[in-house]
């Protein structure tokens, strides 16, 4: 008995090892370290688990344990390893596989990765660089969560989806992570030290800085007088240049529809120009990132030098541009913002980060508003390709797509008949021009039923004839899909009736863009239920015809153009996993897997082909291509798609393509 008491207690030993900060306990897959509660340690637990010798996952809370929710963008499959060794070296834990260590503070729980040699690959920010505020949405708890790497000089950074300012190292930049048209985020990085960071979280998040961008008034600002209190807006007619308003204006904010009210209420901004003008004050030295958000035609002079060329972009989807400019404390400096806005409705605004020391800039930071707790996996590699392996392997394979897929695609806004598109297709028949899709955009149906996958009877009379037509001469044809339904179709009913529709855009009866309006709003893909109906609705109206590939369009969910980021939460939620707030970048990937299984599971020998405009960690599992969106086709808007389709691919995900739209160019 006293034998067994003895073995008891060194089993005991083994599993737990104590210090005054913190203790562990092995588990079949690594080790949970209980840190000892301080302010500077704000994780009271840390586990680690390894995947494979070259990947672990990294889990911290702030609570007394772990979450047991799944994951969305890692695979449901994904298995873990119990080749690994465990040693308490005294300071730290040490976990070592055939291929990494990783070393866990017992102190602070801060984390050390390092190679077979000792060499570091990469370690959080000294006294584990985490940090956990509470958060509170409808009911549900979390924390708004960060995490701070170190980072040498020579480290460069990439991935992070596809964005629009024309960065391709992200390092010591700065980048918001959420879903809109032309902006895909997807929250992993790679760094050319050969490993990346997948960021296992939904909701808005940022890599860099995590502030808010700030108004202009937190500068000292003069106007054309030199009178301190604002800018001096000039707001000019060009038709009529005598009808000009003078206003001094301490902060540009003209980014929402709920701003725009701001603008002055008699001045009609269409044929228009407005100069913002003056000079303005920094009240500490160092670089100001600044944010310019714009529609219509922009530039801006600093010091009276022209920082930000003229660019454009329509005014129903305006675009972003992120530049730095070096500041003295109390030093003025002149700046001049022209602007032609893009018709009688249109969008502006410049917004600044102060200064933050260069060493903390340059760090590795994510940051996310709400979440369980830290999680994120480390995935080590020989290379680029092999860390981005390591990606797949945790979010899922790329899947082998149609051959036809990679040839040529015809598309416009839309062909607004069954005879257009058939007649374009027969043309390039004719001109021998090589063809393999054709594709069917928005608005083939009648104009009051949007979401009814009804074909209007006028302009289509004959669905099925038309496919069998493209398909005779030797083409296929996709057609576009949106998860969006007018509440007078039967689909939106049998959504609602489920509680499956997001009802704040019913409630405050927003009407789109069709005339005279429609109100309608997009279903909650996060539902189980409403993915199988979504698919279903399909298979019943759509899929007997043959289309051979589905568009799906807006699928960030993008309910209303140009609306604050509060109220773009409030339109796509509650979800039927939580608050939008908590899950507001994973739409489009709930939607591709709608589909995708949905078309698998009845004809599972047949490839499964989605364009989508939206994307997210793991969307390459569905058989997907992302687009780009519908960007400008301006010299800088084409060069920026670059910069995005690089750092896409590099976010694991390989399939993207971009448009190039006669519509999309200057006026």
């Amino acid at each position: 008995m006293r034998r067994i008491f003895y073995l008891a207690m060194l089993f005991l030993l083994l599993g737990f090892t104590g210090c005054s900060s913190a203790s562990y306990q092995r588990i079949a897959d690594g080790f949970v370290v209980n840190i000892k509660e301080s302010e500077l340690t704000p994780a009271h637990k840390i586990k680690l688990q390894v995947v494979n010798d070259k990947i672990i996952r990294i889990t911290a809370t702030a609570d007394k344990n772990f979450s047991s929710e799944k994951s969305l963008m890692i695979i449901p499959e994904l298995s873990f390893s119990d080749k690994f060794e465990v040693v308490d070296d005294g300071s730290f834990i040490v976990l070592s596989t055939d291929s990494i260590d990783v070393k866990v503070s017992k102190e602070n729980g801060g984390i050390v990765f390092l190679d077979k040699n000792g060499n570091t690959i990469l370690a959080e920010n000294r006294g584990g660089g985490k940090s956990f505020l509470p958060i509170e949405v409808e009911g549900t708890k979390g924390y708004t969560i960060k995490q701070i790497f170190e980072s040498p000089d020579d480290e460069a950074f990439y991935g992070l989806g596809q964005h629009q300012a024309d960065d391709f190292n992200y390092k010591g930049k700065n980048e918001s992570l959420y879903q809109y048209n032309t902006k895909v985020s997807v929250p992993f990085v790679v760094s050319n030290k050969n490993y990346g960071i997948l960021w296992d979280n939904y909701s808005l998040s940022k890599f860099g800085d995590s502030r808010d961008y700030q108004q202009l008034d937190k500068f000292k600002l003069y106007d054309i007088e030199g009178k301190e209190g604002g800018l001096t807006a000039t707001y000019t007619r060009k038709d009529n240049p005598a009808e000009t308003i003078v206003r001094t204006e301490s902060t540009l904010d003209y980014q929402f529809l709920s701003l725009i009210k701001n603008l002055p209420e008699e001045f009609d901004l269409n044929n228009s120009t407005v100069v913002w003008n003056g000079e303005i004050e920094s009240p500490e030295s160092g670089t100001y990132h600044f944010y310019l958000y714009y529609a219509g035609y922009v530039k801006v002079y600093f010091n009276n030098d022209l920082v930000v060329k003229e660019r454009w972009r329509t005014a129903w989807n305006p675009n972003y541009y992120k530049f730095g400019i070096d500041l003295k404390a109390g030093e003025r400096m002149p700046l001049r913002v022209e602007w032609v806005p893009d018709g009688g409705t249109s969008y502006i605004a410049l917004k600044a980060l102060s200064p933050v020391p260069p060493e903390e800039q340059n760090k590795l930071s994510l940051w996310s508003e709400m979440g369980n707790e830290i999680d994120y996996y480390f995935v080590a590699g020989s290379n680029m390709d092999d860390v981005i392996s390591g990606y797949r392997m945790l979010t899922g394979k790329s899947q082998v797509m149609p051959k036809w897929a990679m040839g040529f695609w015809q598309s416009r806004e839309r062909y607004k008949t069954q005879h257009e598109l058939l007649e374009n297709l027969e043309e390039f028949r004719k001109r021998q021009i090589g063809i393999d899709n054709i594709v069917q955009d928005w608005s083939y149906w009648p104009v009051d039923a949007w979401g009814s996958h009804d074909f209007d009877p006028e302009r289509f009379p004959d669905p099925k004839g038309m496919v069998d037509s493209v398909h005779a001469m030797n083409a296929k044809i996709m057609i576009s899909v949106w998860p969006k339904f007018y509440i007078t179709t039967e689909h939106y009913k049998e959504f609602d009736r489920n509680g499956w529709m997001y009802q704040q855009a019913v409630k405050d009866s927003i009407r789109d863009w069709i005339y005279p309006g429609y109100i309608g709003s997009f279903y909650d893909a996060y539902a189980e239920g409403a993915q199988k109906l979504f698919w279903q609705q399909m298979e019943n109206k759509l899929y007997p015809y043959g289309f051979d590939a589905w568009w799906m369009d807006a699928s960030e969910p993008n309910v209303q153009d140009n609306t604050d980021m509060d109220y773009r939460k409030a339109l796509c939620g509650p979800t039927a996993l939580g608050p939008s707030t908590k899950y507001f970048n994973a739409y489009s990937l709930e939607n591709a897997k709608a589909i995708y299984q949905g078309q698998r599971g009845v004809e599972p020998d047949k490839r499964v082909f989605l364009l989508t405009r939206s994307g997210f960690a793991g969307i390459q599992r569905y058989s997907t291509a992302v687009w780009s969106g519908d960007i400008g086709t301006r010299w800088e808007d084409m060069k920026a798609q670059i910069s995005a389709g690089l750092n896409f691919a590099m976010s694991g995900i390989r399939k993207r393509t971009k448009d190039f739209r006669p519509n999309g160019c200057r006026k």
